[in-house]
C-alpha cells in the first residue's frame, strides 16, 4: 500500500497536470472559433470556383488545346499532399490522415504504381518517414501557425505547379481533415491535377434551386483555352488554401475535445486518489489508536 507522502505528491502532480489541460482547452476554443469561421467563409468560394472552372470545361472538352491540368497527361504517377498538425495533444487527428495515406500509399506499391508525398506539418513528416523517406520530397512546417494566409497556400501550389510542368508526376492528391464540428472532422481525400469534373458535383449547394429553365450561354473574351491556363493553377492554390483552413479547424477541435478529456480524467484520477489517501490516512489511524489501546491495557 502506498503511504501517505507519495499519496499526496501524486495528487498534488495529477492537479497540477489538469490545471495545464484545463488551460490549453480554453485556448483551443478560443483557436476554433476564429478558424471555423475562416473556413466556413472560404467554403463558397472554393465551391463556386470549381464549379465556373466546371463550367468551362465542359465547353473546351479533350480538344486538342485544352491544357494538361484539365486533361490529365495519361499517365498514373501519384503525389499525394498530406496535410496535418505541427504539434500533438489533438487526440487522432494526426493518426487518422496517416492511416488514410498509408492505406493509399500501400495501394500504389502495391500495384506498382509510382508515388511522391509532399507533407505540411511535422507530424505527418514523421510518422511517414519512417517507412516512406525516400517517398517524401518536400515538407512544409509551420504553416498557420498564426492562422493560415493565402501565400502559404499559393507557396504550395507553385511547388505542385512547378513539379507537374516538370513531368515528375501526373495526378495530385490532397488528403486533409475536413471540419464538421469540434468532436468529428472527416478524412477526405480530393484531387488537384487533373481538374475533377465531379469535384464541383460534391461542393453543389443544397439550397440551390434547381429549375429547368435554360441556362445562359457565355461568350469569352479570351478563350476557353486561355482562361483555363490562368485559372487551373490559382485554382489549386485555392483548394489547397480550403483544405489548410478546414486542417486548422480540424486540429483546434481535436485539441478541444482531447484536452477536456484529459480535464474529465484527471478530476476522475484525483477523486480516486483522494478516496485512496483518505482511507490510508484512516488505516494508520486506526492502527495507532490500537496500539496505544493494546499498551494501556497492557499497563
Amino acid at each position: 500500500m502506498a503511504n501517505l507522502k507519495d499519496l499526496k505528491s501524486r495528487i498534488a502532480s495529477v492537479k497540477k497536470t489538469q490545471k495545464i489541460t484545463s488551460a490549453m482547452k480554453m485556448v483551443a476554443a478560443a483557436k476554433l472559433r476564429r478558424a471555423q469561421e475562416g473556413a466556413e467563409e472560404a467554403r463558397p468560394y472554393a465551391v463556386r470556383m470549381e464549379r465556373m472552372l466546371t463550367s468551362i470545361a465542359k465547353s473546351v472538352g479533350d480538344t486538342e488545346g485544352a491544357p494538361k491540368m484539365l486533361t490529365g497527361t495519361g499517365g498514373n504517377r501519384q503525389l499525394f499532399l498530406v496535410c496535418s498538425s505541427d504539434r500533438g495533444l489533438c487526440g487522432g487527428f494526426n493518426g487518422t490522415i496517416v492511416r488514410e495515406t498509408r492505406k493509399r500509399l500501400r495501394e500504389c506499391a502495391s500495384n506498382g504504381t509510382e508515388f511522391m508525398i509532399i507533407t505540411i506539418g511535422r507530424k505527418s513528416r514523421d510518422l511517414l518517414k519512417r517507412e516512406f523517406n525516400d517517398k517524401i520530397v518536400a515538407s512544409f512546417t509551420d504553416i498557420g501557425r498564426r492562422g493560415v494566409e493565402f501565400d502559404e497556400a499559393a507557396e504550395v501550389a507553385d511547388k505542385i505547379t512547378d513539379m507537374f510542368e516538370a513531368g515528375e508526376f501526373d495526378v495530385c492528391t490532397v488528403i486533409y481533415n475536413k471540419f464538421q464540428s469540434a468532436i468529428s472532422q472527416i478524412v477526405t481525400p480530393r484531387q488537384l491535377i487533373p481538374f475533377n469534373l465531379a469535384n464541383a458535383d460534391d461542393g453543389e449547394d443544397e439550397t440551390a434551386e434547381k429549375t429547368d429553365s435554360p441556362r445562359a450561354v457565355f461568350i469569352f473574351e479570351p478563350d476557353e483555352e486561355e482562361i483555363l491556363e490562368d485559372l487551373l493553377p490559382r485554382n489549386i492554390a485555392t483548394q489547397i488554401f480550403q483544405a489548410l483552413l478546414e486542417s486548422s479547424a480540424s486540429e483546434h477541435g481535436a485539441r478541444m475535445t482531447a484536452m477536456d478529456n484529459a480535464t474529465r480524467n484527471a478530476g476522475d484520477m484525483i477523486d480516486g486518489l483522494t478516496m485512496t489517501y483518505n482511507r490510508t490516512r484512516q488505516a494508520v489511524i486506526t492502527k495507532e489508536l490500537i496500539e496505544i489501546i493494546s499498551g494501556a491495557e497492557a499497563l
